[in-house]
């Protein structure tokens, strides 16, 4: 076993990006370049008997899949290993090493399946195999849990037992004490791994850090270190190995061919990245930097109705385990807790009553149908001398008396002007920087949302409640269109969600639902065309 060994992951951990769909030809090239720097180690993709077999796909369901794709290939010197998402391939579907290309299996596994997965290697071990030990979401393993993992490794002496950052939490400090732990009480024949990802775009500084680790301090443990190639890999991607390479060849004495894995930056790489860039950005960064699984970060954002402050404000109240393992009901909760920010609103809804219930009035929304028939808008505008209040944005030919604001994302891109500019505000209490002053009008959150729909805030659905609350029996609207797949929804394109057309069906059933059972209270009448 080498002293230091450098892994690349591109074909198993970039194939988040793109479904592990490469084609063959780059990844037999991918393949090839990889062998030809001399990367000692080369990770060929997934094992997991969910998928079906594709040729161009780096994703297997059996053992049997890997030799279809790679058998014919010259490794070289190169170790061959594939993974295993502990659960998601069973024996039954892995030959003993003898009988196939691979020479070792790499198995992830979170901390709570430590016993059983460690059980599964060595199973695996037992067929032959070098098996590897990933350690996913370290930074939740307390000492206790560690030095418990330890015992189950010294038992079973895996190959290696790797130190995996899987949301890129880590800085050194904490990646240090997590590799003094796993080196003072590792069996010295076991190697130790890091497998970095670039959230905090520490991927690159920790994969030195460990280095020089052994050789200040001339560890004579084995050691290996992840990379990919352009650091292609899931969320915020990898440390990227044509750095670590560089890195290696200038400080240890080592000979990678780093031209090689530039050639397959530019001819196995580059397409992907893009189509579908990784690195790191502002929604990794807010994962990593609130220590939680990304998909709580996904799943607020894609509430576009938030700001950046409040999905902090949010995620930092997640606790626990519920931190790095994912719960869609627990995120939702805190969501509604958050925006909810009860507030006593008996005195604005009584105001808001006197000065609108005996007026004629019209409700400017963001549809595109505020460009097309402006002349229409403007022509009731003049003959109707209406209240004209607009919902979450500044309209562009007429001044609104009103702007009423729900969402704290559309708030804070027009604050700049609502500071400037004159405007009577309403707002509901979730809307940063609500306070009992804040605005001139501020409507308690909680009463007016929808619990029971999938979408809890919408803003058109609200105000209508607000209207009938206080008594307004009849109200115009213009640019409330619905939501189409084909069309541009809103007047400013910025405006435009992905989401929107994703739901547009349900969206557009939700508010018809609205308008039907509001029909006795309200009358609602549309000036623009509407899908409602």
């Amino acid at each position: 076993m080498k002293d230091v060994m450098l892994l690349d992951c591109t074909l198993r951990d970039g194939g988040y990006v793109n479904d592990w769909k490469f084609g063959r030809d780059n990844i037999v090239s991918i393949f090839e370049r990889v062998v030809d720097a001399g990367i000692d180690i080369i990770e060929i993709g997934f094992l997991d008997e969910r998928r079906t077999f594709d040729p161009d796909r780096s994703i297997m369901p059996d053992t049997d899949c890997v030799g279809k794709i790679y058998g014919d290939l010259d490794r070289g010197q190169t170790m061959v290993v594939g993974m295993i998402d502990f659960g998601t391939c069973s024996l039954e579907h892995i030959r003993p090493a003898s009988e196939c290309f691979l020479d070792g299996i790499r198995v992830i596994f979170k901390k709570h399946l430590r016993e059983p997965a460690m059980a599964f290697c060595a199973e695996l071990k037992a067929l032959g195999y070098k098996v590897f030990a990933q350690l996913v979401s370290v930074t939740s393993y307390d000492d206790a849990e560690m030095l418990d993992l330890i015992r189950l490794a010294n038992a079973i002496q895996p190959f290696a037992v790797s130190i995996v950052d899987t949301y890129g939490l880590m800085h050194q400090d904490n990646l240090m004490h997590y590799f003094d732990l796993l080196n003072d009480h590792l069996d010295a024949s076991i190697a130790l791994g890091y497998h970095a990802h670039n959230n905090f775009q520490m991927g690159y500084a920790n994969c030195i850090a460990v280095l020089n680790r052994k050789m200040s301090c001339d560890l004579q443990r084995p050691m290996l270190v992840d990379g990919s190639i352009y650091g292609m890999g899931k969320s915020a991607g990898n440390a990227p190995i044509e750095l670590i390479a560089m890195y290696m060849n200038h400080r240890m004495g080592t000979h990678y061919g780093i031209s090689q894995i530039l050639e397959s930056i530019d001819s196995n790489i580059s397409s992907f990245y893009q189509s579908a860039t990784w690195g790191y950005n502002m929604f990794y960064y807010l994962a990593a930097s609130n220590d939680c699984h990304p998909n709580y970060v996904s799943y607020l954002m894609q509430k576009q109705t938030l700001s950046i402050k409040s999905i902090n404000d949010i995620l930092a109240r997640l606790q626990g385990e519920t931190k790095l393992l994912y719960d869609k009901n627990v995120i939702e909760q805190l969501y509604q807790d958050y925006q909810k920010n009860e507030v006593n609103d008996a005195d604005a809804l009584s105001a808001l009553g006197d000065l609108l219930r005996d007026k004629p009035i019209l409700l400017v929304g963001p549809g595109s149908s505020m460009k097309k028939q402006k002349a229409k808008v403007s022509a009731f505008y003049a003959s109707h001398h209406p209240v004209v209040i607009s919902i979450n944005r500044i309209p562009e030919y007429l001044k609104p008396d009103y702007i009423f604001l729900s969402n704290s994302k559309r708030y804070v891109g027009l604050a700049t002007r609502l500071a400037r500019e004159r405007y009577s505000i309403i707002a509901t209490s979730n809307v940063t920087g609500t306070s009992p002053d804040a605005f001139d009008y501020v409507l308690n959150f909680g009463s007016l949302m929808d619990k029971d729909a999938e979408f809890v805030d919408n803003s058109l659905a609200m105000f209508l409640k607000v209207l009938v609350s206080i008594g307004v029996r009849e109200v115009t609207l213009a640019g409330f269109d619905g939501y189409s797949v084909r069309r541009q929804n809103y007047a400013d394109p910025n405006m435009e969600y992905d989401f929107v057309k994703q739901k547009a069906a349900y969206l557009n059933e939700y508010m018809r639902g609205i308008l039907h059972d509001l029909q006795d209270r309200i009358h609602v009448s549309f000036l623009t065309d509407t899908l409602y």
